[in-house]
C-alpha cells in the first residue's frame, strides 16, 4: 500500500544537542507543479530557525502526475526529506499512515501551498513539547490572526465553525486551517477511534479531543488564500455535514471516546442517561399532536401549509415541555430566549419535513394521507436526533443556563440538571 525513500538521517547541524523530533507531514494529491518549491522552502527554513530536531515526510495520496517523481528526487537532494506514497486518495487517510507510525515526539501537517505563515510553526509545536498542550491548530478566526481569501470561502468557513459550536459545543474556533500538530502518543491514543480519512478527518480529531478532556491550543497565523486550490469546497461542506451528523449519533450513544490515560470516558455523557428517555416521552407526544393537527388541518389547506401550522404548534409544546421535564429549568426567566432558539431548532425539522413532503409528491403526485403521514414520521425521526443535540449543546447547556446566575439575576433550575451535565463539553 506503501513505499518510503528515506529514513531519517543524523540530527542537523546546530541541533544534536536536541532530543525532541517534530514530524512535519505535507499531504499531496497531483502538485508537482508546486511540491518542490514548497519542501525547498520549509526545509531551508527549519534549517535556519528551528531549535529542534526535524523530519519532512511528503505522503503522497494516490498522485496520477509527476508528484511522486518530484517527491523522490526531494528525498535524494535535501537531508531529513523522506517520503511515503499511497495507493487510495484521502488526507486523513495519509495523515493516519504516518502519524501512527512515526518515532517522532510531536506530529504535525501543513498544506503544500503554505498558506500559513511559517512564523507560525514554532509557537505551533512549542506547547506541545513543554506539556503544556496536547494539540495545537493554527486558527484564521481568532483574535491576532491576518487573513487574505475570497468572501465565499470566509462565510462558509464562518458557517462552518459557527455549526461546530452550536450544534457540537466544539469551543475550537478554526477546524479547517491546514496547520495543526499533536503530541505523538496522544495521536496514537485518539487515531484509532478517528473515522473519516479525507477532509473531515482534522474536525472529527479535534471534537475526539475535546470530548476526551484533553487541550488544544490555538495560534492565530497569517494566512493568504490559495487561488489554485482545487479543493471542491460544496462537496467538501456536504462531506463535512454528514461526517457531524455521524459524531453526533456516537456521541449521543457514549461511543465517543478515546483511551486516553487519566481521561478516557466510558458509557454516556453525563446527565443523558437521565435526558433521553424524558426526551423521547416528549418527543412522542409531540408528534402524535402533530399528525392530528396535521391531518385535521389537511382538510382545508395544502400539505406543505398544514405542516407547518401543525408544527409550530406541536414545537412551542415542545420546547415548554422539554424546558420543564428533560433538562430541568423552571421559572419564566430566560423564557423568551430559549423558544426563539427552539424555534431556529424547529426551522431545521421544518425543512427536513417539507422537503420529505415534497419529495412524496414529487413522486407519488397523488399520494395518501397515510403516505403524507409516514413522510413525516421519517423525516421528525432524523429531525428529532438533531434537535436533541441542538438543545443539550446549545440551547439549555448547563454553561448558558448558569450565565444569570454569575451576573447577580436568579434563575430557577433543577440543580440536579445541571450538575448531571456540569461534566459536558
Amino acid at each position: 500500500m506503501s513505499q518510503a525513500t528515506t529514513r531519517m538521517p543524523p540530527s542537523p547541524a546546530g541541533h544534536a544537542g536536541c532530543r525532541f523530533l517534530v514530524e512535519v507531514v505535507i499531504p499531496v494529491h497531483n502538485e508537482e507543479h508546486v511540491l518542490a518549491a514548497s519542501v525547498r522552502r520549509l526545509h531551508g527554513y527549519l534549517t535556519a530557525t528551528f531549535p529542534y530536531r526535524f523530519r519532512i515526510t511528503i505522503a503522497d495520496n494516490a498522485s496520477t502526475d509527476r508528484t511522486w517523481r518530484v517527491a523522490r528526487a526531494l528525498c535524494a537532494e535535501l537531508p531529513h526529506v523522506t517520503a511515503v506514497r499511497l495507493d487510495r486518495k484521502g488526507r486523513g487517510r495519509a495523515l493516519r499512515h504516518v502519524w501512527s507510525r512515526s518515532d517522532a515526539d510531536v506530529v504535525a501537517y501543513m498544506d503544500v501551498d503554505l498558506s500559513t505563515d511559517l512564523d507560525a510553526f514554532l509557537p505551533l509545536v512549542a506547547p506541545l513539547i513543554s506539556g503544556h498542550s496536547d494539540l495545537a491548530i493554527g486558527s484564521r478566526l481568532t483574535r491576532g490572526a491576518a487573513v487574505a481569501r475570497g468572501v465565499k470561502r470566509e462565510v462558509i468557513s464562518r458557517c462552518y465553525n459557527l455549526l461546530l459550536r452550536t450544534a457540537l459545543a466544539a469551543r475550537f474556533s478554526d477546524a479547517q486551517c491546514g496547520f495543526k500538530a499533536v503530541r505523538t502518543e496522544i495521536a496514537w491514543a485518539l487515531l484509532p477511534e478517528v473515522e473519516d480519512e479525507a477532509w473531515f478527518f482534522d474536525t472529527e480529531l479535534l471534537l475526539l479531543a475535546e470530548r476526551n478532556g484533553l487541550r488544544i491550543h490555538e495560534v492565530p497565523v497569517d494566512w493568504v488564500d490559495d487561488p489554485d486550490s482545487r479543493v471542491e469546497v460544496w462537496r467538501t461542506a456536504l462531506d463535512d455535514l454528514r461526517g457531524m451528523a455521524r459524531v453526533a449519533r456516537r456521541m449521543l450513544t457514549g461511543g465517543f471516546a478515546a483511551p486516553v490515560p487519566g481521561r478516557a470516558r466510558s458509557g454516556p455523557p453525563p446527565g443523558m442517561a437521565r435526558q433521553l428517555p424524558r426526551f423521547a416521552l416528549v418527543g412522542g407526544v409531540s408528534t402524535v399532536v402533530q399528525l392530528v393537527l396535521f391531518l385535521l388541518l389537511r382538510t382545508v389547506m395544502g400539505p406543505l401549509a398544514a405542516n407547518a401550522v401543525s408544527l409550530v404548534v406541536a414545537t412551542v409544546g415542545n420546547t415548554a415541555a422539554n424546558r420543564r421535564f428533560t433538562f430541568g429549568v423552571r421559572g419564566r426567566q430566560g423564557m423568551a430566549r430559549h423558544h426563539l432558539e427552539g424555534f431556529a431548532v424547529f426551522l431545521l425539522g421544518l425543512g427536513l419535513s417539507s422537503g420529505g413532503l415534497a419529495l412524496v409528491h414529487a413522486l407519488v403526485p397523488d399520494a395518501s394521507r397515510a403516505l403524507e403521514a409516514a413522510a413525516l414520521i421519517a423525516a421528525n425521526s432524523t429531525a428529532t436526533v438533531l434537535r436533541f443535540v441542538a438543545m443539550r449543546a446549545w440551547v439549555f447547556h448547563p454553561r448558558r443556563l448558569r450565565g444569570p446566575a454569575r451576573s447577580g439575576t436568579s434563575t430557577p433550575v433543577d440543580a440536579a440538571s445541571i450538575d448531571a451535565q456540569e461534566q459536558t463539553p
